[in-house]
């Protein structure tokens, strides 16, 4: 089991920035892949970014490409996304999650999830 709580979102004017955190316990972060998705309201959730143990590679969706990083410090079990030049499209609840097996750009690859931190842009 691995037990994840995310935290860093709320109200933030556009070309604003956000750092999201997901803090994680339970067994070994450092093996699993993580990423964060999102879901606007009255959508389907989206993938973002994912990572996998080290850092030694992440990959972005088309829409996030160049303005969020994601990172995270395996010693200290935790997750990081830095969202920069945010616009209204990027508002959502955001959700961290850890998977070992399948296709990293989607839900089906991820077996545990955070309850999510909600993000709003707006003037």
């Amino acid at each position: 089991q691995v037990q994840l709580v995310e935290s860093g979102g709320g109200l933030v004017h556009p070309g604003g920035s956000l750092r999201l955190s997901c803090a994680a316990s339970g067994q070994t972060f450092i093996d699993y892949r993580m990423a964060w998705f999102r879901q606007a309201p009255g959508q389907e959730r989206e993938f973002v970014a994912w990572i996998i143990r080290g850092g030694i590679g992440t990959f972005y969706a088309d829409s996030v490409k160049g303005r969020f990083t994601i990172s995270r410090d395996d010693a200290k079990n935790t997750l990081y996304l830095q969202m920069n030049s945010l616009n209204p499209e990027d508002t959502g609840v955001y959700y961290c999650a850890a998977g070992l097996l399948g296709d990293g750009s989607t839900s089906r690859g991820y077996k545990y999830w955070g309850q999510g931190t909600q993000v709003t842009v707006s003037s």
